[in-house]
């Protein structure tokens, strides 16, 4: 450890908290994360938190694969002190840190080193590295909404079917091209051209069971994302519900168009697209056999076995992030 935030302990009314400036940081940074700036980063940590006199450890994970016990590990060293686990990545690294930090006692902090950052961007935190570092010296832990599907948890959205595909295929594209938002385009648009089976599925949401055919089931906990697609759902999410998204089985074409409309913000005006809020609903499939299924969650994708329960987390992750004002402002 080299001296930095004690947060209260009580997570049962969603409280801000003022954070304790003697307590520890142990910051996990993936070393494979967005443009793998990981030197400079570090760097700009070890000079911006030595000037303000905060104790931080900067921890380095090479294999992905080993993020979750890299958080037990920074969990476990921190939790005493009512410390902060900080994030250095993209969104699926994130995921996988805070999966163990909340209802730790722990605030969660940010530095975004991903490609999109949809995570961070939609709760304001800055983009410029030398912004985030300051914001993490001096905010206050807000309670944020989380996702789940079944026990594991996402901040950004999780699906099934066509989308897990599309992620995979991207990063096909990624390690031929580089990593980049054109690159994720350009795979995006040229894994819609393909054909594609359709699922079907039996959605159980308040009591009602209604089957639906669809290329991909979305569900989304973040406000960016579905305003950039044009869902009307969007201000949903701020009363404390998740919003799911279904395109109706319709041919290449019309699933091109329909893509066409959430590029330009105007998924609302599509008939094709089944859009609900929900506090929890479960997801199974018509035949007998329990096959696993391929899962998004913040774009790293995983198998899971039917049924699946989509849910909004009970425990809030109590997230380093700007006063509603300012994160207002850094969103626009």
């Amino acid at each position: 450890m080299n001296q930095a935030a004690r947060p209260s302990t009580d997570l049962a009314h969603g409280e801000i908290r003022q954070m304790d400036p003697r307590a520890p940081f142990v910051i996990v940074m993936n070393a494979g994360s967005g443009r793998k700036q990981g030197g400079s980063t570090a760097a700009l940590i070890a000079d911006k938190f030595g000037k303000a006199q905060r104790e931080y450890e900067l921890m380095l994970v090479h294999d992905p694969s080993q993020l979750g016990a890299t958080a037990q590990r920074a969990v476990e060293r921190v939790r005493a002190r009512g410390g902060v686990v900080v994030g250095a990545g993209g969104d699926g690294t994130l995921c996988a840190l805070a999966q163990t930090v909340i209802g730790s006692g722990c605030a969660f902090g940010v530095l975004p080193c991903g490609t999109f950052n949809y995570f961070s961007r939609d709760h304001g935190i800055p983009a410029d590295p030398a912004r985030a570092v300051d914001l993490l010296l001096t905010a206050r832990a807000h309670p944020v909404q989380v996702g789940y599907v079944n026990e594991r948890m996402f901040l950004v959205n999780a699906s099934l079917g066509l989308y897990p595909k599309m992620l995979e295929h991207r990063e096909l594209y990624k390690r031929q091209f580089g990593r980049s938002r054109l690159v994720a385009l350009w795979s995006a648009v040229t894994m819609l051209l393909r054909r594609h089976r359709h699922l079907r599925l039996h959605v159980d949401h308040e009591g009602t069971m209604q089957e639906i055919r669809t290329s991909t089931l979305f569900v989304a906990n973040n406000r960016l994302q579905l305003e950039q697609v044009g869902a009307a759902e969007a201000p949903l999410l701020a009363q404390g519900l998740l919003v799911a998204l279904a395109p109706r089985a319709i041919g290449r074409i019309a699933q091109i168009v329909l893509s066409l409309r959430g590029a330009a913000s105007r998924m609302s005006d599509a008939d094709n697209v089944i859009a609900f809020a929900f506090h929890r609903f479960t997801v199974t499939r018509p035949s007998k056999r329990r096959r696993r299924v391929k899962i998004a969650m913040d774009g790293e994708v995983t198998r899971m076995p039917m049924p699946l329960e989509f849910r909004v987390g009970e425990t809030p992750l109590y997230l380093l992030k700007p006063e509603a004002d300012v994160a207002a402002l850094n969103r626009s």
